[in-house]
């Protein structure tokens, strides 16, 4: 191999590094930059001759970083945001850039926002593409190492590279099948009840956005579910309940009745969360500004 020097490092090159670093393994990699695993390898062969260190050792059916790939996993996402810094005083126009962005969240906030944000800038003629992970109860580092350029969350994350705005409040509503049961009218008679309950992948509950009363009381759910889209199924026709927002009636649980709860229980906030590297871009900003537009219309 002729002599590789380090203006063969650059942007392309250190993010497939990060992504390898990030998926412990080529194809996994290859399949979220969109690319054949012989591009991943072939850079990968390039980054180990220019650094002088194996990076990545296989180890049964993924590799393993070695101690010099994991010291440099901050240097190299310092770059990338360095150099994504240097196109922030861009003009900009949405017409011109063909963007991409990758999104945290759950079902409500994706289904009632971006299905309208698509196709309003579809008709713009705005190349626009959306790419969706869940977010549960979401990690900052989805944010820190750019796995993700923007959360929506009931429940944000803290860190001083942490950015966040409140773009909807909802109050939580009772979900059930109306020709089955009635809701329920008290504390006690709720606490009473079984629910279907949405757990995510880390094992935290959506319970969490219950504010300012006693969650021990409230009987242990009857079923327990990855995602709010599964809700529906196991309440309808059955006397089991859900409590979710009211923003819920206009997107996954449109199919069930809902009534307001029998005690006091505060409002759910659903916040935009973004990385400090994003904040000034142009494109991010015109990306909040249209979600927070389409937001502002579905307020309760």
């Amino acid at each position: 191999m002729s002599k590789i020097d380090f203006m063969d490092l650059d942007g392309k090159v250190l993010r497939v590094f990060l992504t390898i670093l990030e998926e412990n393994s080529v194809s996994k990699a290859a399949d979220r930059l969109g690319v054949t695993q012989s591009a991943i390898s072939h850079t990968l062969s390039k980054l180990r001759v220019v650094l002088g260190d194996p990076l990545f050792i296989r180890s049964g059916q993924g590799l393993t970083p070695t101690e010099r790939a994991l010291s440099l996993k901050d240097p190299v996402q310092q770059v990338l945001d360095n150099m994504r810094a240097l196109t922030e005083d861009r003009p900009f126009d949405p017409l011109s850039e063909e963007m991409v962005f990758h999104i945290a969240t759950n079902d409500m906030p994706r289904e009632m926002i971006f299905p309208q944000l698509l196709q309003e800038v579809r008709a713009e003629g705005v190349r626009l593409g959306l790419g969706f992970i869940p977010s549960g109860v979401p990690d900052p580092e989805l944010l820190r190492s750019d796995r993700c350029q923007l959360m929506l969350t009931p429940l944000p994350p803290d860190g001083p590279d942490i950015f966040q705005k409140r773009i909807l409040s909802s109050p939580l509503m009772i979900y059930y099948d109306g020709t089955r049961r009635s809701p329920p009218d008290s504390w006690e008679t709720y606490c009473e009840t079984e629910h279907v309950e949405v757990r995510f992948a880390d094992g935290r509950s959506s319970r969490a956005v219950m504010r300012g009363v006693d969650q021990n009381q409230i009987r242990p759910p009857t079923v327990t579910l990855p995602h709010f889209n599964a809700i529906t199924s196991f309440v309808k026709g059955g006397d089991l309940i859900s409590t979710d927002t009211a923003l819920m009636k206009h997107g996954p649980l449109h199919a069930l009745d809902c009534a307001p709860l029998p005690f006091a229980c505060d409002p759910v906030s659903i916040y935009m969360v973004w990385h400090q590297r994003s904040s000034n871009d142009p494109a991010h900003r015109w990306l909040r500004d249209r979600i927070e537009a389409i937001a502002a219309t579905l307020q309760d």
